[in-house]
C-alpha cells in the first residue's frame, strides 16, 4: 500500500466513478477505510460498499469533509448544483479531479477559486475492467506531488498520460468515443463471419479474439501497424483481396473522420457547459 496516498472521496459513484474505487484498492493504493464515496442511487451505494469495503455517504459535503482528494464523476447536467454543495467546504488540502464530460478547468477555477488544486480528466470505458486509456490536465496550482497521484490513480485502472487542456476535445474523440467504433468493427467482424458460414458464436470468439489479440500484438511489440498488415499479406492472397475491398469503402477516411467529427461535437459540447455555468457566482463572491 502508498502510505502517502491520500483520503480519497469520489462523488458520484456510478460506472466510473465506481471503477476508481475498485482500482485503487485492488492496486494496493489504499486501505477502504480511507476510501469515501457518494452515489444517487441507494442500491448502487449498498452494493459498491458491500463489494469493495469502501465507506458510503448519501451527503456530497461529507464526502470532502473526509477526503483528501475528491474525484468528480457527476453527469453534466447536475455538476454545477453539485460543485455549489461543495464549494464551500472545499479547503486548500484538496486536490479536486472532475471526469465530467466538457467541464473545463477555467470553469472549475471559476467557482472553486484558482487556488484550488484542479485537475481535468477523460478516462474511457475500458475502465470499468481496468484497461481504461486516460488524458489529464492540470492547472497551475497543481504540483508535482499531486501529478505523481494523479498517475497512480489512473494507472490502477489502465493507462494515462499529461496532455495540455487544448487536446482534450481530440482526446474525447479517439479515446472517450473509440469504444464505440471499436465496438462496431468488431460486430461488423463478426457478421461477416456469419455471412461466410461461420456460427454465431464461434464468428464471434474469432471476432474478439483476434481484435484483443492485435491489440496486444502491438502493445508488446511496439510494430507499426504497417509491419503487421504487411506481414500477413501475401501476394494475391486472402488478406489482400480483404484490404482492397475496405480501401474501396474509404476506412481510413471514414475513421478519420469519426474521430474528427466526435471531437469538434466535443468543443461543442465544452461550450454549452461553459454556458451553462456562465451565470454561477465566482468563487470570491462565495460567502
Amino acid at each position: 500500500m502508498a502510505a502517502d496516498f491520500p483520503r480519497l472521496g469520489v462523488i458520484g459513484a456510478g460506472k466510473m466513478g465506481g471503477a476508481l474505487v475498485r482500482g485503487v484498492l485492488a492496486a494496493g493504493l489504499t486501505t477502504p477505510e480511507s476510501v469515501c464515496f457518494s452515489c444517487a442511487r441507494a442500491e448502487s451505494r449498498v452494493r459498491l460498499a458491500q463489494q469493495t469495503g469502501a465507506r458510503a455517504m448519501a451527503d456530497n459535503v461529507q464526502v470532502v469533509a473526509e477526503s483528501d482528494m475528491v474525484v468528480l464523476a457527476v453527469k453534466p447536467q447536475v455538476a454545477m448544483e453539485v460543485l455549489r454543495e461543495i464549494a464551500p467546504r472545499v479547503a486548500p488540502r484538496h486536490l479536486i479531479i472532475s471526469i465530467v464530460a466538457g467541464l473545463r478547468l477555467a470553469v472549475l477555477e471559476k467557482v472553486l477559486g484558482q487556488q484550488t488544486r484542479l485537475v481535468r480528466a477523460m478516462p474511457n470505458t475500458p475502465c470499468l475492467v481496468g484497461a481504461s486509456a486516460t488524458a489529464y490536465c492540470a492547472n497551475q496550482t497543481v504540483g508535482p506531488d499531486d501529478l505523481r497521484v494523479v498517475e497512480q490513480l489512473f494507472s490502477a485502472v489502465g493507462d494515462c498520460l499529461a496532455v495540455s487542456e487544448g487536446l482534450l476535445d481530440a482526446v474525447t474523440g479517439l479515446s472517450g468515443s473509440g469504444p464505440a467504433y471499436v465496438a462496431v468493427f468488431l460486430e461488423a467482424l463478426t457478421d461477416g463471419g456469419v455471412r461466410a458460414g461461420l456460427p454465431r458464436e464461434v464468428a464471434w470468439r474469432l471476432a474478439l479474439q483476434t481484435v484483443w489479440g492485435t491489440a496486444k500484438l502491438f502493445r508488446e511489440t511496439g510494430w507499426h501497424p504497417a509491419q503487421l498488415k504487411d506481414m500477413v499479406t501475401s501476394p494475391g492472397g486472402t488478406t489482400i483481396t480483404g484490404l482492397q475491398v475496405l480501401e474501396q469503402g474509404a476506412i481510413r477516411g471514414t475513421v478519420m473522420n469519426a474521430v474528427y467529427t466526435a471531437a469538434s461535437r466535443a468543443g461543442e459540447l465544452g461550450q454549452l457547459v461553459a454556458a451553462c455555468f456562465s451565470q454561477a457566482p465566482a468563487a470570491s463572491e462565495r460567502t
